[in-house]
């Protein structure tokens, strides 16, 4: 009991140690705390200011502590503490320590970014030799008064200095000291200094021609001497060898037989050519222009190198212990099964009199990959089309037989494994391939057959198409690709729009809003799930996208990573409208619904970032489990080259999505094929479970966070797009609306699908025109969920009232 009881009050402790900790680090906390620093400064200045005019006149009240009649500008407390730096203190000289607490209290505020430390020493020594020199050089003139100018501080160093080295002692002291705090404080005293130094050697070298003029005329009679280096050494020539040949013999022509001659082969290799280096005159500058170069490196020095995760300097990765780390069996093969798999094959191939030379076996943790060496003269075809013969002799699930393997002289035979293996995130993430990547954006997807790490770049790719039927393993692999990022990436650096139609996938990441989710200003939920705010978000990342693009031509850089890295190196200047760009990857679970639901108005932004916005640093991955070309279509093909199987069910689908066959003969549970515009690769997907994913969530979502989601440029649309269904009237109509019309006539259906599918549009439209229909008497009110009652019989009296309405 008594351990329990000390074990509850350590963590007792430790909480209330981590609360402190949490309060002081919240951002309003510091805020706060910057106000009253600042408050503060500005409070000791001016007390400090009004002391130098008031202080003979409330010395004696302070010394006495009598607060009535004080002259001082802040009071009694104003006069005590102006008595304290200027007298008791370094006099003068104490401005700089406010000027450090001001610095302080901005640091704090946020307001502006100050090295405190290099503040600190700099108007530590500022304040020490201010107050020796005041009192040395001027002492003398306040002797009379209540005042010391350099407080006493200057008046001991002032006396021990002159006591130890006398006055130009002292002076030479001092001058010292100022030419080494004035070159911590900028590097052009450096330079400044140089320019008197050659100044002075100048004048010294013509004092000495006017003193000694006859050495000049002595070097002139000397001669010079040979030089034992030539000034130009020229490059060796080869020997042209039609001018060492100078006699050629001359032999009869004789005919030979060349049947029984081999036939000569010889190869030969070029020599190249020697360079000579040319040196290009330089061209003199007319107009100087300001070195950036040097102004960026003057910056670094002082400042250092600009740090994006500043404001969230305190941030901490998720830790490793999140994941969950599943009881994986020894790599022991069962070498009963491979041997039973083995004979299997080969047995069957005989049957079909198919001989082979040798198979190998390559055992991962779902797949085995048989790879055969067919006989001479065997046709790959006929291998080829025995795949389903062979799945049923070895009783399998499904197999797929690759024909030739790429780069190999083999065929290869994927065969499911009667116990699969579990390959869980920790193993990715703990993995040394993964802590050792440099990619950008790196996405660890799984294993592959040969139970290597898997993984790829989304700024390479540069946008992923996820697509497999449902249950398949699409929901666990975006989350694996979610995962890996945030365990690699600062909140700085990366930010998310996570679209989800169906509400409940990425509801879940809903806790890391304030730190790396991105969302349109003024809105309530992170994760949008409303096919509206789906166009207006998509349609702000193209606005985005063109700021994005524009800051790249000023900066005269290419993409968003030679961008950050000039901005990081100060070489571009915030004032200008420049600043750090983070990557933003946009997740979109579900597209076929959106496409389904909206058309054109969901492709055609999708579109856009696909083609442009890879330079920028904005990435999309979308995922649909209806993988036909009404959602795939062509033009979503072409900008995704990147895609990701998993299992469906027609051969017809995975044609859609890899241009091949090969996904319909998957088996499921996070079985994928991943193409990049090469040869598919089988990918055993990672496995993250929900309550892992939350757990990563928490353990960011606790920390300090910034004050809001990042937001995207505000939308506006076009007036069409952005009226709302309540605003409809018979003055503006849309420019569908005749045809409309003649559809609901025509069919004798109030139906807004209807219009939806015929036109091609959106719901917001569509419901709009039925609005402006209502009001126009074609439909009348809207009953639930049936379709609304057609109020014109025909064409003829719906004529009549368009020319009515027109009039």
């Amino acid at each position: 009991m008594a351990k329990r009881k000390a074990t509850g009050g350590r963590k007792q402790s430790v909480s209330t140690i981590q609360r402190i900790r949490t309060f002081f680090q919240s951002s309003v906390t510091q805020y706060i705390l910057g106000v009253i620093i600042l408050a503060f400064a500005l409070f000791a200045s001016l007390s400090m200011v009004s002391f130098l005019f008031t202080g003979s006149l409330d010395q004696s009240k302070v010394e006495h502590s009598v607060k009535i009649g004080i002259a001082n500008w802040m009071g009694f407390r104003g006069a005590v503490l102006g008595n304290i730096l200027v007298n008791e203190w370094f006099g003068i000289a104490s401005i700089f320590l406010l000027i450090f607490t001001a610095c302080a209290g901005l640091r704090l505020m946020k307001a502006k970014y100050i090295n405190l430390v290099r503040s600190f020493i700099l108007c530590s020594l500022l304040t020490i030799w201010t107050s020796t020199a005041l009192y040395f050089f001027f002492g003398r003139f306040f002797s009379n008064t209540v005042i010391y100018i350099g407080g006493k501080h200057g008046l001991f160093l002032s006396h021990w200095l002159t006591d130890n080295f006398g006055n130009i002692g002292s002076f030479l002291i001092l001058l010292i000291l100022f030419v080494i705090i004035m070159t911590l404080i900028t590097r052009q005293t450096i330079g400044f200094l140089r320019r008197l130094q050659e100044k002075g050697t100048v004048g010294i070298s013509k004092s000495k021609k006017l003193i000694f003029p006859w050495k000049k005329r002595a070097a002139k009679s000397q001669t010079p001497a040979q030089s034992e280096t030539p000034d130009f050494i020229p490059i060796e020539t080869k020997p042209n060898r039609l001018v060492e040949d100078k006699t050629i013999e001359h032999k009869p022509f004789v005919r030979e037989e060349t049947a029984a001659k081999p036939l000569d082969f010889e190869v030969t290799k070029p020599q190249e050519e020697e360079y000579i280096a040319l040196v290009t005159p330089k061209k003199p500058v007319n107009h100087p222009q300001p070195n950036i170069e040097e102004d960026a490196n003057e910056l670094v020095e002082e400042l250092g190198l600009y740090d994006p995760t500043l404001d969230l300097a305190h941030y901490q990765f998720p830790t490793i212990d999140l994941l969950k780390k599943y009881n994986v069996q020894d790599n022991q093969i069962d070498m009963a099964e491979q041997n039973e798999n083995k004979d299997r094959i080969i047995k069957t191939l005989e049957h079909y009199n198919i001989q082979i030379k040798s198979i190998k076996a390559t055992v991962g943790p779902t797949i085995t990959l048989y790879e055969i060496v067919p006989d001479d003269g065997v046709r790959i075809s006929k291998i080829r089309n025995l795949e389903d013969d062979i799945a049923m002799n070895l009783k399998a699930l499904g197999i797929r037989i690759i024909a030739p393997m790429p780069g190999k002289g083999t065929v290869g035979i994927e065969v499911p494994n009667k116990d699969p293996q579990i390959v869980s995130m920790h193993s990715i993430i703990a993995s040394k391939k993964y802590q050792e990547s440099t990619y950008e954006l790196p996405i660890a997807i799984g294993k592959t057959i040969t139970n290597e790490v898997f993984m790829v770049d989304l700024t390479k790719m540069p946008h992923l198409l996820v697509a497999g039927a449902t249950g398949q393993g699409k929901s666990v692999g975006l989350n694996a690709a979610i995962t890996s990022l945030l365990y690699k990436k600062h909140p700085a650096e990366l930010k998310f729009v996570l679209v989800d139609p169906k509400m409940v996938e990425f509801n879940i990441y809903s806790t890391i809003e304030k730190h790396f989710l991105a969302k349109l200003p003024d809105e309530g939920n992170p994760i949008i799930t409303d096919f509206t705010k789906v166009t207006h978000t998509l349609n702000s990342l193209t606005k985005e996208m063109d700021d994005r693009y524009k800051l790249l031509n000023l900066a005269n850089v290419r993409n968003v990573k030679e961008y950050n890295d000039k901005f990081i190196n100060r070489r571009l200047n915030p004032m200008k409208g420049h600043r750090f760009m983070p990557y933003i990857v946009v997740i979109i679970d579900e597209f076929g619904d959106l496409i389904m639901t909206a058309g054109k108005e969901i492709e055609l932004p999708i579109a856009r970032i696909a083609q442009k916005a890879r330079a920028v640093g904005i990435h999309m991955i979308i995922a649909t489990q209806r993988p036909t070309t009404n959602i795939i279509t062509g033009t979503i093909k072409a900008n995704f080259p990147a895609r990701m199987a998993f299992r469906v069910m027609a051969m017809i689908d995975s044609r859609t999505i890899l241009d091949q066959p090969g996904a319909n003969q998957l088996i499921g549970r996070g079985d994928l094929l991943f193409t990049q515009g090469n040869e598919p690769i089988r990918v055993q997907c990672a496995f993250v479970d929900t309550p892992e994913v939350d757990g990563i969530s928490r353990f960011i979502g606790d920390q300090q966070g910034y004050p809001t989601a990042f937001e995207l440029p505000e939308y506006v649309g076009d007036d069409s797009g952005e009226k709302l269904s309540g605003t409809s009237d018979l003055s503006d109509l849309d420019p569908l609306f005749d045809e409309a019309s003649r559809l609901i006539v025509i069919h004798q259906s109030g139906s807004t699908s209807l219009i939806q599918r015929k036109f091609s549009i959106g719901y917001n439209r569509a419901g709009r025109l039925m609005d402006q229909l209502e009001l126009a008497g074609v439909v009348g009110p809207t009953q639930g969920s049936k379709a609304r009652e057609v109020l014109i019989p025909d064409e003829y009296h719906l004529e009549q009232l368009l020319n009515t309405i027109k009039k």
